[in-house]
């Protein structure tokens, strides 16, 4: 019997408490008689119509249309060889240079001369390293 009495006095104790923490704010209601929800709603939303816009945003500018320019260059390396293939298909002359970096730290890197591939034209660049080559590429230029 003494372990029913504690837990009915546990639970009559329990039913007090919360009763004292939940009548308060029972009580305290604001004088509307319309319960107060939480802090958002103590002040109601105020739309300015001025602020809005009349149309919707214009749309961003589309980006600029890609340029044509710049021969299309095809590097084969073989060995200490490079070979460098470059066809203008575009309507402006392209100036081409081949670069080849060489592997060794003694062998010199090379970078050849500017050379022109007007439109629909087709040149052939070669560059070598004494050893292996690292890499090799081909840069464009406008004259």
């Amino acid at each position: 019997m003494r372990g029913r009495r504690s837990r009915a006095v546990s639970l009559l104790v329990t039913s007090m408490v919360l009763t004292g923490l939940v009548v308060p704010g029972a009580v305290a209601q604001p004088e509307g008689g319309d319960p107060a929800l939480g802090p958002e709603a103590a002040a109601p939303a105020v739309v300015d119509l001025d602020q809005i816009p009349a149309e919707p945003p214009l749309r961003p500018e589309p980006p600029a249309a890609r340029e044509l320019f710049g021969a299309d260059c095809d590097t084969l390396i073989e060995g200490s060889h490079v070979t460098a293939t470059c066809h203008n298909g575009y309507p402006e002359t392209d100036l081409v240079r081949l670069h080849v970096e060489c592997d060794r730290w003694w062998d010199l890197d090379a970078d050849s001369a500017a050379v022109a591939v007007g439109p629909a034209g087709r040149v052939e660049l070669t560059g070598r390293c004494w050893k292996e080559v690292r890499s090799a590429w081909v840069t464009h230029q406008r004259p």
